[in-house]
């Protein structure tokens, strides 16, 4: 073994721009890795001059990049991934299979002490035998995602598809699960899921953590804006909004007339934003933007009305962080160790949903006590070094673990 361990952290997508919630994590807990304990090599596919575009934030958290190429989507990727419906793996986990990643990442385990693969569907590209002490990074329960899925889909053929997929989903989940040494969940809800599966290797949790340097915060605003984060074009979050716009809005625009809301995330689905068009709602869906601070920065209220997901919503504790008060279902704090009317207003109902957030714009003090109140629990409990430092010890814990031969 080297001086300085190698860690290598597979990743089975392009981890820059951070712009989802798994990357925003992950990223976060490489930054304050580097220059620790590990020598971190990461890999992962990239598109065309990504690495060159991101070099600086590849160089912030690791010591050094292996890439494969990743093939580009094109307008029918969508159609090209129906006809993997067949395969005994889940359709998001095949289409991630590639043989130059899978060969990548064989010859840089012969290079590494310790391999972490990030997210479960990096697993895909791991070798029949891994040979080295190895720990997979869950960020989601994944086989939950599927089945809440098919638990809101109204087509029936769409139902159908999510309850072959969550079956596929969860074979697969468990059977990669048990491949590892040591498994890292982000919940101590996930954990137990996790555990309670025979023959599951020891199960370990981080919370949920933000950079509070770069999260500061800020009061919030005085009017109607209302403001909600996340890729939009993940089922989830897409879910979210629909269920927002239809449940929840009439119920808040009948109260406030002067509300509007601000929808910042990548690629909007093209069919949402034409129902809002259509429909003449005062919705703003702004695309990618390399920042999302400005496009909250003084919300009166943020939301996350969201219905399927799992794992935990680091977009929770950076509204938090931001000072910027929250309304959110249940399932969108899903993991968080936060207490409704305490750190949140919860809905989860449209009618009940609506209540809270007319309540929250009615209620100047009210916002200003959530804001300050939720701000300082983040503050105390969950700033990313603190994570950093957590998920560095659990990996030394594993590879010492295997040295003294105790690790499965």
């Amino acid at each position: 073994m080297s001086e300085r361990p190698r860690l290598l952290f597979v990743s089975p997508r392009f981890l820059f721009p951070a712009d989802q919630g798994g990357k925003i994590r992950t990223t976060q807990i490489l930054r304050g890795m580097k220059g620790g304990r590990f020598e971190i090599l990461l890999a992962s596919p990239v598109t065309g001059d990504e690495a060159q575009r991101y070099q600086a934030e590849l160089e912030a958290v690791c010591d050094r990049f292996l890439s494969w190429p990743e093939t580009p989507k094109t307008p029918l990727h969508g159609l090209l991934r129906l006809r993997h419906l067949a395969s005994p793996l889940p359709v998001s986990v095949i289409s991630d299979r590639s043989p130059a990643g899978a060969e990548r990442v064989r010859d840089a385990i012969g290079q590494a002490d310790l391999v972490v693969f990030d997210f479960l569907h990096a697993m895909v590209l791991a070798p029949e035998r891994i040979e080295r002490p190895c720990l997979i990074f869950t960020h989601n329960v994944e086989a939950e995602i599927f089945r809440r899925h098919a638990e809101v889909a109204r087509n029936p053929l769409k139902r159908a598809v999510w309850q072959q997929q969550f079956r596929k989903m969860q074979a697969y989940e468990e059977a990669s699960l048990k491949r590892a040494d040591t498994v890292v969940a982000v919940s101590e809800r996930d954990a137990e899921t996790f555990a309670a599966v025979p023959g599951m290797p020891p199960v370990e949790t981080i919370p949920t953590g933000v950079d509070l340097d770069f999260f500061q915060a800020q009061p919030p605003g005085e009017d109607d804006h209302i403001v909600f984060t996340g890729a939009m074009d993940w089922q989830a979050n897409i879910d979210g909004i629909d269920f927002f716009m239809d449940a929840i809005w009439p119920h808040v625009v009948a109260q406030r007339p002067q509300a509007h809301v601000t929808i910042v995330g990548r690629n909007p689905n093209p069919a949402l934003v034409e129902r809002a068009k259509r429909r003449q709602l005062p919705f703003r869906f702004t695309g990618f933007v390399d920042d999302i601070r400005p496009e909250v920065k003084g919300a009166a209220a943020y939301i996350i009305p969201l219905r399927v997901g799992g794992g935990t919503r680091i977009k929770a504790f950076e509204a938090m962080a931001m000072g910027i008060p929250v309304v959110s279902t249940a399932l969108g704090v899903e993991g968080l160790p936060v207490t409704p009317d305490e750190h949140y207003l919860q809905g989860d109902t449209g009618e009940a949903f609506a209540a809270a957030l007319v309540r929250l714009l009615d209620d100047s003090s009210l916002r200003q006590s959530l804001s300050r109140t939720a701000r300082g629990y983040v503050e105390e409990s969950f700033s990313s070094q603190a994570v950093a430092r957590r998920f560095e010890a659990i990996c030394m814990q594993t590879l010492h673990a295997d040295s003294t031969g105790s690790a499965s």
